[in-house]
């Protein structure tokens, strides 16, 4: 009998247990340890930060339905991690301290046989002074908690402007490294189409800001995309959208710190400046959560483990940024220390950025963080549950189901407004995420037909398909593992 053990309850996390406990007999036992007591499906946190949707349409408690599929759950956070179990305990555990219930404050040696780490990124809001969400005039969609007050504090903004107040709104990325540009990209989009929804798109100014060189690098040094018949670089493409919506930008820019309604930032060009604003929804930089990890005598073997964000079989050789490689790239997400330890979707730490480096004149490096949220998430997380349960099943060591960020396509649709007949969105398909410049040499890395961009309401209807089918599928009902990560 195996134990496997799996920290988070995300998208990668939540992945991981629902193919483990379809996959292996109940004799194996999968435990669930996740300090949040929701699933949430967060790409339609988009949509409750602008008030069409509640909460509750995207989110379900996990501890029933856990205990209905016959997975374990600790609502609890873990602590410190002991690869090697200590000298009072032989098999290797995680320390976790209960963070509700009759248990709350205690901790406890949760054991296991295999251990998925699917924590995802601390959201690191403290990165950038001032910016705490709800503080400042400044909001988050980051959490459906988050986009619940965002969208509040944007209703009563509006109410001012149908009273005559000329408003201005910043949203973008609140940090120098920030990742998640997409995020950011819906939720402009939707906001302003919002306001032309409350006829006060005329009162306001809306202005974009970001730590991209370029629009439409998303963390991913943008893409040459097949459009219609064309070819589109995907910064032509955002901003067609922009100046067809009347959006300004602000680029290269790291955003530093936060006051009451004022941004501060410093660019490339090594300058200071400020932006003002009513309201502002800033992405935070990811961090990894600090994590420290222990040998069996407790000395500190936490290099092992972390490097920021949980090490896996990258390869992580520092190099500039011309003799980085697409082979750098991790296939099976396994810690090379500890073979029964994986780290799926954003836990693992990428081996370099995937958008080209580059620094102020003052030396502030000022570059999108890669992107491992959505699809990549879930995909990666089934690999790691393929990989462990092949190892179960085999009584050895099976890597066989494997996938590169490199070797890997993603979809992403962005919402750009809300409404069956007046929603818009903007789907991009890219492959392989990350460019391989030597097989596709002449279309910056990607393949064109596989990379393309289509705007319109199509990608509304599709992007709400999505929400339904991914609740269905979190929620395990019949046949959902047809359902594509």
């Amino acid at each position: 009998m195996a134990k496997i053990v799996v920290l988070g309850a995300g998208i990668s996390g939540h992945v991981a247990a629902s193919h483990l406990r379809r996959k292996l007999s109940k004799e194996h036992e999968v435990v669930v340890v996740s300090p949040n007591s929701n699933y949430q499906w967060i790409p339609s946190n988009i949509w409750v930060g602008i008030g069409r949707m509640k909460s509750k349409q995207i989110l379900f408690p996990l501890e029933p339905l856990y205990k209905k599929k016959k997975i374990g759950f600790k609502q609890a956070k873990a602590m410190t991690f002991h690869p090697e179990g200590d000298t009072k305990e032989n098999k290797p555990y995680v320390l976790v301290e209960y963070v509700a219930g009759e248990n709350k404050g205690q901790q406890e040696k949760v054991t296991y046989d295999y251990l998925i780490n699917g924590t995802g990124p601390k959201l690191n809001f403290e990165a950038t002074e001032g910016l705490i969400p709800g503080t400042n005039k400044a909001y988050s969609v980051c959490t459906y908690t988050h986009a619940e007050h965002a969208w509040d504090n944007l209703k009563a903004l509006i109410q001012e402007m149908k009273q005559g107040k000329k408003a201005k709104i910043l949203i973008g990325t609140g940090h120098a490294k920030s990742t998640c540009q997409g995020a950011a990209f819906e939720y402009i989009l939707n906001v302003e189409q919002e306001l032309r929804k409350h006829k006060v798109r005329d009162m306001a100014e809306i202005t974009w800001i970001s730590n991209e060189y370029q629009l439409g690098d998303f963390g991913m040094d943008g893409m040459l995309m097949s459009y219609g018949s064309l070819s589109m670089k995907s910064h032509e493409m955002i901003e067609m959208i922009f100046e067809d919506r009347g959006i300004n930008w602000i680029l290269g820019a790291g955003v530093h710190k936060i006051e009451n309604g004022i941004a501060h930032y410093e660019n490339l060009e090594g300058e200071f400046k400020t932006e003002t604003y009513d309201f502002a929804m800033l992405i935070p930089s990811f961090s990894g959560h600090g994590f420290k990890a222990f040998d069996k005598n407790d000395q500190d073997i936490t290099e092992k483990l972390f490097k920021g964000f949980m090490i896996v079989d990258a390869d992580y050789t520092p190099r500039p940024y011309e003799e980085w490689s697409v082979q750098d790239w991790p296939e099976t997400y396994q810690n090379p220390s500890y073979k029964n330890i994986f780290a799926p979707g954003i836990a693992f730490a990428p081996p370099h950025s995937i958008s080209k480096p580059r620094k102020s004149k003052n030396g502030t490096d000022i570059t999108p963080a890669p992107p491992r949220t959505g699809m990549p998430s879930g995909i990666t997380a089934k690999i790691v549950a393929d990989n462990i349960v092949d190892s179960i099943k085999n009584g050895k060591e099976s890597l066989n189901h494997k996938g590169s960020m490199g070797n890997m396509g993603a979809a992403c649709i962005a919402s750009a407004g809300y409404g069956l007949l007046s929603g818009s969105g903007v789907s991009i398909t890219t492959y392989p995420i990350v460019p391989d410049y030597n097989k596709y040499p002449k279309t910056q890395g990607r393949q064109l037909g596989k990379t393309f961009g289509e705007i319109g309401l199509a990608g509304h209807w599709l992007k709400l398909a999505l929400h339904y089918a991914f609740i269905y599928k979190a929620k395990m009902r019949p046949f959902w593992w047809l359902i594509p990560e």
